[in-house]
């Protein structure tokens, strides 16, 4: 953004870097890729199986969060990287932590799912 836009004119540079960060998480991320396509999937079978506004959103908020967390965890991945290719304990922790995220917003969709289908069946 330029420095003092406000009103109207911050909203749409806002929104460009938002989809330039988009396109290059799908560019360069594989991970992204995939969790995008699980989502890809996941919404219409959410969709499907839903017997409720309720849960729909509790299956479909998961997925939403893991392509969230998976941005941010490509962003440190990214900042790390740009510092410096040595090895620095602080920097592995970083992207240790970036990786538990992920771990732990798979753990939560796969817990939200399995609920509600185990419901089902």
């Amino acid at each position: 953004m330029k420095p003092g836009e406000q009103g109207i004119a911050r909203l749409i540079s806002a929104t460009r870097y938002s989809w330039l960060g988009l396109q290059a998480a799908f560019r360069y991320e594989a991970a992204f890729r995939q969790e995008l396509a699980i989502a890809v999937i996941g919404f219409p079978l959410a969709m499907w199986l839903a017997r409720s506004a309720t849960e729909f959103l509790l299956l479909v908020f998961p997925l939403l969060l893991l392509l969230v967390i998976e941005l941010g965890n490509s962003a440190i991945e990214a900042v790390v990287d740009r510092i410096g290719d040595e090895h620095h304990e602080l920097s592995g922790r970083a992207k240790d932590m970036g990786s538990a995220m992920i771990f732990v917003t798979i753990i939560m969709a796969l817990l939200s799912w399995g609920v509600l289908l185990w419901d089902r069946f």
